[in-house]
């Protein structure tokens, strides 16, 4: 299994690697900082250089050895036609940083807002400027502008955002720390990553990547509260900054 840098540094832009494997699917590498799709989060983009070459890397996503149900690996897909390093070559990616920082925000905006809506969420989309969350209420929303203001208020109060460890049998205890019920925690491994932010804010478990603080998110607007179903709720928040 590779070295999983956007677990441990969020923060990090890129590194220098060596190619594990590669063939027409992609790139995988013994470390990365790309964040694999997955979770509601896109997969990461960038860059991949190394001597004498150079490729766009237009996403990263999970791979799953198929004799190997239990292991899994960061896949770097190249553009159409970008010739791929051999096995052993050393190489540095580089993210389109910008692009994950806006993720990172938007992420952890979402979590705040799952707070703020205290429903069952039924699905959501990480975005760059704009990102959604999908909640099973049987009644209204409150309005927008109210909705708003408590999740710029909850923003400017500069939160720090961490993250803890509990196990299986733990999270099987506290079913409640469960918000989504479309997308189950990933559990066999031993442990659960959860994310707390502020003392209670909001504590549930989460796999992709966020800001350090509230704050850092910045002011977001509330763009639009729509009905998909019968009880499905849509939230649309965007960047506003």
């Amino acid at each position: 299994m590779a070295d999983y840098l956007f677990r441990t540094d969020p923060y990090a832009k890129g590194c220098k690697s060596t190619v594990t494997h590669a063939d027409e699917q992609g790139v995988r590498l013994d470390r990365t900082v790309f964040y694999p799709l997955g979770g509601g989060q896109p997969g990461d983009s960038g860059t991949m250089k190394w001597s004498g070459g150079e490729a766009r890397i237009k996403e990263s996503r999970k791979f799953r050895q198929p004799d190997s149900p239990g292991s899994e690996d960061v896949l770097h897909v190249l553009d159409d036609n970008a010739a791929a390093p051999p096995p052993g070559t050393e190489v540095e990616v580089l993210l389109d940083w910008d692009r994950r920082h806006k993720h990172m925000r938007m992420h952890t905006c979402l979590h705040l807002l799952s707070a703020l809506v205290p429903f069952p969420v039924t699905g959501g989309q990480v975005g760059t400027d704009k990102s959604r969350l999908d909640f099973d209420i049987p009644g209204e929303v409150a309005d927008k502008e109210n909705l708003q203001t408590r999740l710029n208020k909850l923003i400017a109060e500069n939160h720090p955002v961490q993250e803890r460890w509990i196990t299986d049998e733990e999270l099987a205890a506290r079913p409640e720390l469960v918000k989504t019920m479309s997308v189950k925690p990933p559990v066999g491994a031993g442990r659960v990553r959860l994310l707390q932010i502020g003392e209670s804010i909001d504590l549930q478990p989460c796999g992709g990547t966020h800001v350090q603080n509230t704050g850092e998110i910045g002011k977001v607007e509330v763009v639009k509260i729509e009905s998909k179903g019968k009880q499905n709720r849509r939230i649309v928040v965007a960047l506003a900054g």
